[in-house]
């Protein structure tokens, strides 16, 4: 069959289409048109050739950019005179590596498949699991490395061959007016290699979707944000290559005692407002299940806070806790017995107003006013 035909009419898919949807149509007509279920049929097995040349080009985003403003002449003779003058070269930096070389750093010599993409994973945890630290067990969905052919892309029994376009180098040259520009080769996607027969369970891609099994250690002290990385347990790379890492993003759940900041753990507790006015002592439990006994001076108000020391959540990555600091709400009851509101009645009788100085200040700066606005 011609090879002319538009990619995305080869692919069947929109011209808008993301990496999801190409993927897909790709594996969907790979295997229609796989020449094991076609045996013999030249036109299925030209087909199937014209589909991966097509997914080689659309799934790489410098490639696809380049076909979708130039066709199939950005790769014509190496990727080179299909641009004509007013050549897009993407990447400036192609052009200084190709006159100075290893001037500039050594240049960029990387040759193969590109490494593994890296993943995320948002992972919500208790307080107290922050506190302590733990180990949490994690599936993911990720595209792993092909056991039926260890990562090659190739068919078992069968081996990749040189890439003839590059001489295996991965890379092609090209003028381009007074510069020489060298090009990720576009027939091997850099890999110097190209798969003649290959694997029918991966299609060549040297990687298939896989759900693992990930044990996460969760160090004592992380907060909100937190990023732990596993490194290579991300995608695997095309055709052998590099696997990417996964980040894990911890979350902290809200807690029905504390609030955090930092190290500092924050709780309110309301008291009576005779344990304000008489003094106490309250009992807050720790995170470690501490018992921290908290002392209430006489005639504390409402909004004072109180600190322990050392009862706070412990420095990530270093040594020591921080502080855990109670703010006192004085709660005013709302419901008296008969004798109770006799017992307050007496008590206010006794009242001289020294009892409460900041009321009592209030209410003669108010009196002060009312005298000036009626002298």
């Amino acid at each position: 069959m011609s090879l002319d035909i538009d990619y995305y009419e080869l692919l069947e898919v929109e011209r808008t289409a993301d990496d999801k949807a190409l993927k897909a149509a790709y594996r969907k007509l790979a295997m229609q048109y796989h020449p094991d279920k076609n045996p013999g049929c030249g036109d299925s097995e030209a087909r199937f050739k014209a589909i991966n040349e097509a997914y080689d080009c659309l799934r790489d985003p410098q490639k696809r950019a380049a076909y979708d403003r130039f066709g199939k002449a950005a790769f014509q003779n190496g990727g080179a005179n299909g641009f004509g003058g007013n050549a897009d070269f993407g990447d400036i930096g192609d052009i200084f590596e190709s006159i100075f070389g290893s001037a500039f750093g050594g240049g960029r010599q990387q040759r193969g498949p590109a490494r593994g993409a890296d993943l995320r994973y948002d992972m919500e945890i208790r307080l107290e699991d922050a506190f302590a630290g733990c180990t949490r067990e994690i599936e993911v969905d990720v595209a792993a490395r092909c056991d039926a052919c260890d990562g090659s892309g190739a068919r078992p029994g069968t081996q990749t061959h040189r890439c003839t376009t590059c001489g295996g180098m991965g890379k092609v040259r090209a003028q381009q007016g007074f510069f020489m520009v060298e090009r990720t080769c576009p027939a091997c996607q850099g890999a110097g290699e190209v798969i003649a027969d290959p694997c029918p369970t991966c299609l060549g891609e040297g990687r298939v979707d896989r759900r693992k099994t990930l044990t996460v250690t969760i160090p004592p002290g992380v907060d909100e944000g937190t990023r732990i990385r596993l490194s290579g347990e991300g995608e695997s790379g095309a055709r052998g290559a590099a696997p990417g890492d996964l980040y894990i993003f911890l979350h902290m759940a809200r807690h029905r005692v504390f609030e955090r900041e930092g190290t500092t753990l924050f709780t309110r507790a309301p008291i009576s407002f005779t344990t304000a006015a008489l003094g106490g002592c309250i009992t807050i439990p720790g995170l470690d299940g501490t018992r921290h006994e908290i002392s209430i001076p006489a005639g504390i108000q409402s909004g004072k806070q109180l600190r322990q020391r050392g009862a706070g959540m412990p420095v990530l990555n270093g040594r020591g806790h921080g502080d855990l600091v109670i703010q006192i709400d004085v709660e005013t009851p709302t419901r008296l017995t008969a004798r109770q509101k006799e017992l307050l009645a007496e008590f206010r009788e006794t009242e001289t107003g020294e009892e409460c100085p900041a009321s009592q200040g209030f209410f003669g700066r108010i009196k002060d006013m009312w005298d000036d606005l009626t002298d």
